[in-house]
């Protein structure tokens, strides 16, 4: 079994909060570039970013409604890029052998010591799969000396893990769900100034009308469209990360329980 030491740690990943400003930064970077790029009133510019002089946001550009559901749609990607470069260090960590994996050894209450310490050296977070199952096994194992407990212990701390796992992806569940929902109110905003503009049958505010139709129809077209890509960007992340947890539990399972002799 090669020696932990002899190969480098996981690369410490940013901290969340800093992705998180990060993905602002750009969505506005994003939001400016745009609007500077495409000329003010002309379609792509409607489409994308609402930036017209017609405009029912025209006063308070660039809030608006479409670059609202842009900066939501990059609060979910900087999310599942968090849960992604997880997903990486979790693999790194399998990488490094921290159990034998030959088909002949077998662990002894003397050797689980060691093994221990190399996964205590790693500095893991606390969040991470393999190196709290294989220190919270080894633990049990050291004071129990019986593998029937430690399996339960094992058990235990998959199922948590597997629930801490899934509350990780609650925000990304519900930017899913807020963005079509603010493209749906983006509608009824531009329904309601629409009809502002048939207030008078006699003079019908034609610019109005249309400005308010456009609000109505691209912030729906927009918000369906992010939610449809974050929704396979989840699914992509998600599943990878639910990969790397059951190897991460075989792994332990094959190489330390059921390796475990207590010489009685």
């Amino acid at each position: 079994m090669s020696e932990v030491a002899s190969a480098a740690p996981p690369v410490a990943a940013r901290s969340k909060s800093s992705v998180y400003w990060i993905a602002v930064a750009l969505t506005c970077a994003f939001i400016i570039i745009g609007s500077l790029v495409i000329a003010k009133d002309s379609g792509p510019a409607i489409f994308l970013f609402d930036h017209s002089s017609k405009s029912f946001f025209a006063p308070i550009y660039p809030i608006t409604i479409q670059n609202g559901l842009y900066l939501m749609f990059g609060l979910g990607v900087a999310d599942l890029w968090v849960r992604y470069q997880a997903t990486s260090r979790e693999q790194t960590y399998l990488d490094m052998e921290l159990l034998p994996e030959e088909d002949e050894a077998i662990l002894q209450i003397d050797q689980l010591g060691p093994i221990r310490r190399k996964v205590v050296a790693l500095h893991a977070p606390d969040d991470s799969f393999l190196p709290q199952l294989i220190d919270q096994s080894v633990l049990q194992l050291v004071t129990s000396k019986s593998v029937e407990q430690a399996v339960t212990i094992f058990s235990s701390i998959l199922e948590l893990i597997t629930h801490r796992l899934d509350l990780a992806y609650q925000t990304v569940r519900y930017l899913v769900w807020i963005i079509p929902t603010t493209g749906f109110i983006g509608t009824v905003i531009g329904i309601a100034i629409s009809l502002e503009g048939l207030v008078d049958p006699k003079k019908i505010d034609v610019e109005k009308v249309t400005s308010g139709l456009a609000v109505a129809f691209y912030t729906t077209i927009l918000a369906l469209a992010l939610s449809a890509v974050l929704v396979l960007l989840q699914n992509i992340v998600q599943r990878r990360e639910e990969s790397a947890l059951n190897r991460a539990a075989q792994y332990c399972l094959k190489n330390l329980i059921n390796r475990f002799y207590t010489g009685g």
